[in-house]
């Protein structure tokens, strides 16, 4: 692709030395050799047929910046942000081309080029990514009043008083989004340190998130109580801040390294065998903060640490040789949809099948495309609506096509993607380890 006759993009001689993708490690830049392995797993190049909406199309426009070719521009801004990020093309890619890098480095230089500054999305931007999502306490106090309006019904009553009809339409079709409240957040269903009945063989911190301790910290509750059924001893620290995965996907590196040390900073590295996330999208950010912070002289070697330490669930079950349960969790069909930075960013893909596989009496329906994403995508469904809209009724249609009344995934966005898409057919969607929890639990009933 000529990147010079991409439409909407401004051919000009230099770019300020400030340029975060020219100050790049070109070799990263050079590594995509064009080849197209990755057009086919594009959902957006697949959705346009487009160049430019590709991965290497994008690689091209991003090329062209560090060499001076071509100014940052609202087109640009507009085609970094059409991308979902699903990291899709990097399974695909036989170079090796690390594109979770490249996409943050070129929607971190759109922010800094403010070539998208505007009253409205500055000011969301703040109260979410410089306020919201930096302050856990303020965070979760906001979490709690959206549990008292769900809870005492009001939300139901706007909707019948069509209240949401009198606002812009962007934001009125946001709400049906909204998650349910947990009634009780991570901090109250588990303690600071939770020890195994059974002679300790591991000592392993426990990550609650914060969208996942907000709407879902029963997950929380549940990958405790499969971690003591292994023998781990769980330490949870406590008011836990976002792990920054937000910030890094939308161009805010410098508030994700400030979470990335907040993080580090809440565990005791040295003394644990693993750091457990139980997040697809989160933990493939968290496996990412020796690069974030490799010039911090500080945190570089913690973060090194880190890195090796932190395991998803599945992959840390799996590695531990977990107990298979003896008894089922009450659920007789189930198929299984791949968090994309699960199965593409974190390469863990047959752990949760297995996990899935050991609980009796469950039979796995493999779902068709699996891996494809179902337009989560971190905020994407918000930003990008009706693309999202699009990859969530082909994921319904492969869930439906299973015939399978529970779907599983391993991801808080994917959970409240799915959840939507499947309001009206009634399927449910849980979790792997939620169902090997229950199935533990079972065997605890059975005996008592």
């Amino acid at each position: 692709m000529d990147s010079r006759h991409a439409r909407g993009m401004k051919v000009l001689g230099s770019m300020p030395a400030t340029s975060l993708l020219k100050n790049l490690d070109y070799s990263v830049l050079q590594q995509c050799m064009h080849c197209g392995m990755c057009l086919p797993t594009c959902p957006t190049y697949m959705e346009t047929k487009q160049e430019r909406n590709s991965p290497r199309g994008r690689i091209a426009l991003m090329r062209a910046v560090a060499d001076d070719e071509l100014e940052v521009t609202k087109a640009l801004s507009d085609e970094m942000y059409y991308c979902l990020g699903c990291l899709a093309c990097q399974t695909a890619c036989p170079a090796g081309v690390h594109y979770a890098e490249l996409f943050e480095t070129a929607r971190a230089e759109v922010e800094r080029a403010g070539v998208v500054k505007s009253t409205q999305r500055d000011f969301w931007r703040w109260l979410t990514l410089n306020t919201l999502f930096m302050h856990p306490w303020l965070l979760r106090f906001v979490g709690r009043l959206l549990r008292l309006y769900q809870a005492t019904g009001l939300d139901r009553f706007m909707r019948r008083m069509k209240f949401f009809g009198l606002m812009p339409r962007s934001l009125a079709a946001l709400e049906p989004q909204t998650p349910r409240i947990a009634v009780a957040f991570s901090d109250k269903l588990i303690s600071a340190l939770e020890s195994p009945i059974q002679r300790k063989k591991y000592r392993v911190g426990l990550l609650t998130g914060c969208v996942q301790d907000l709407a879902f910290s029963d997950i929380n509750r549940d990958t405790a109580d499969v971690l003591l059924a292994n023998a781990c001893e769980v330490i949870t620290p406590r008011s836990q801040s976002c792990c920054g995965s937000l910030h890094a996907h939308n161009g805010e590196l410098e508030l994700a390294r400030e979470l990335a040390r907040r993080q580090i900073d809440a565990f005791d590295l040295s003394s644990l065998d693993a750091i457990i996330t139980n997040a697809g999208g989160c933990g493939s950010h968290l496996k990412t903060y020796g690069h974030l912070l490799h010039d911090d002289p500080y945190y570089a070697a913690k973060a090194v640490e880190w890195d090796r330490k932190i395991k998803d669930i599945h992959e840390w079950l799996v590695e531990i040789g977990f107990r298979k349960p003896e008894r089922g969790a009450g659920v007789a069909e189930i198929t299984y949809h791949e968090s994309c930075h699960l199965c593409h960013g974190q390469k863990i893909v047959s752990q949760p099948r297995q996990v899935l596989q050991s609980i009796p009496g469950l039979v796995l329906k493999e779902l068709p495309e699996s891996n494809w994403c179902c337009g989560s995508a971190g905020i994407y469904n918000i930003t990008q609506p009706e693309q999202s809209r699009k990859l969530l009724d082909r994921k319904v249609a492969c869930v439906n096509a299973t015939q399978a009344p529970i779907v599983a995934t391993s991801n808080p966005g994917c959970h409240l993607q799915l959840a939507n898409g499947l309001h009206a057919t009634g399927q449910q969607v849980t979790q792997p380890v939620t169902l090997l929890a229950r199935a533990y639990r079972s065997e605890t009933a059975r005996s008592a």
